[in-house]
Parts: C-alpha cells; sequence; structure tokens
C-alpha cells in the first residue's frame, strides 16, 4: 500500500471500474456484498478479486447480515477484509476475529465521536448519517487522530472537495462511492482517476 494518504474505492462491480482503481494507485477496493444499488453477488467478487494486486486491499461490505452470513460471503468472495455497517457488537467484531480479515469499522460521524478501536476494528471509518446518500458532514469537528490511528474520512466526497476535506479534518484516509458516480450504482472511470489525483494532491 501507498506510504501517501489511504484511498478506498468503493462499490465497484465491473472489471473496467476495477482496473481503472488500481491503475490510478487506489489502496482498497470496495465490494458491496448487502442490498445496494451497487451489491454484487460473492462470485462476481471474487473474479474482481483476481484482477486486484496483493498491495490493494480488497474489502467486502457487509449491512445487517448476520455473523455466519458475513463469514460465508467473505470466504467465498475471497476479499481481505471485512467492512461493517450496522449495529453489531463487539461480539461481533470478535467472532471474525479468527478468520483472518482486517477489521472496519464503518458509522456515522456524531456525538460523541465514536471512537477508534473500541469494538476492536483495525481501521475506523467516519461516514455521513446515511452512508453512500453523497451527504456531507462537518468534516472540521473531527479532532486530529493520535498517532497509530487508523480512520477513513467518507460521506460526500467528491474529487472537487476531497481536497478541502483532508485539510480540514486530517484523516489518515478517505473513501468514497457516490461522488464517482454517473448514475446511482455506475460508476465514472474519469472521476475515479480525478478522485484519486485530487486526493493525493498537495495543498
Amino acid at each position: 500500500m501507498s506510504n501517501s494518504l489511504f484511498v478506498k474505492i468503493c462499490g465497484l462491480k465491473t472489471e473496467r471500474d476495477v482496473d481503472t482503481a488500481v491503475a490510478a494507485g487506489a489502496d482498497a477496493i470496495g465490494f458491496v456484498l448487502s442490498d445496494s444499488p451497487r451489491r454484487i453477488d460473492a462470485a462476481t467478487a471474487a473474479k474482481l478479486c483476481g484482477r486486484v494486486p496483493e498491495n490493494v486491499l480488497t474489502v467486502g461490505v457487509f449491512r445487517n447480515e448476520t455473523l455466519q452470513d458475513v463469514r460465508s460471503l467473505a470466504g467465498d468472495a475471497g476479499i481481505r477484509a471485512v467492512q461493517l455497517h450496522g449495529p453489531e457488537d463487539r461480539g461481533f467484531y470478535d467472532g471474525l476475529a479468527s478468520g483472518g480479515w482486517t477489521l472496519i469499522r464503518a458509522t456515522a460521524f456524531g456525538d460523541p465521536v465514536p471512537r477508534y478501536g473500541e469494538m476492536g476494528e483495525e481501521i475506523l471509518l467516519l461516514d455521513a448519517p446515511v452512508a453512500g446518500s453523497g451527504v456531507t458532514w462537518d468534516w472540521t469537528r473531527k479532532p486530529l487522530a493520535d498517532p497509530g490511528e487508523k480512520w477513513l474520512l467518507a460521506g460526500g466526497l467528491t474529487p472537487g472537495n476531497v481536497r478541502t476535506a483532508i485539510d480540514a479534518a486530517r484523516p489518515w484516509g478517505v473513501d468514497v462511492s457516490s461522488g464517482i458516480e454517473q448514475s446511482r450504482g455506475v460508476k465514472d472511470p474519469a472521476l475515479i482517476t480525478a478522485f484519486i489525483e485530487a486526493a493525493r494532491a498537495r495543498s
């Protein structure tokens, strides 16, 4: 993975989009395996994972699935990280710990600010109240991360605003899905490339 800002491109469904993200320098690629306009099945995810080099993290995104289903789908898809968007408790995360996946906890920003690592996750993703909606939140309200704290900024990011958001919140990395789409669930290769270039640009 890159030593610079960590960039995750999420909700990819096609070989073209995966190849574009890899070529542009994405650090992680997300595949949605739960109900969503961006959902793909485990077999499709497995095929797409086969196009991703080892230095790029493949992520399965789940919402409101049972622990058994997450473990089964993640295994079938061959992804290397599990991202949870839901009310899962510490026991749920502990139940995934033996699977060898990097665990990502996605949660809405609010008061109090979610604490990094409190569910045993390795990466914390702070999102808008409605994930995938393209709605922004007040990025300036996140305190600077402690050393070693891996947190991703998400929610309403686009090629046009990502650099401003990074400068305001100073996250370890960023995550985008709706902000690189030409229509809901359909990615735009040019926007994928533009987003990564903008995120990595020096302010």
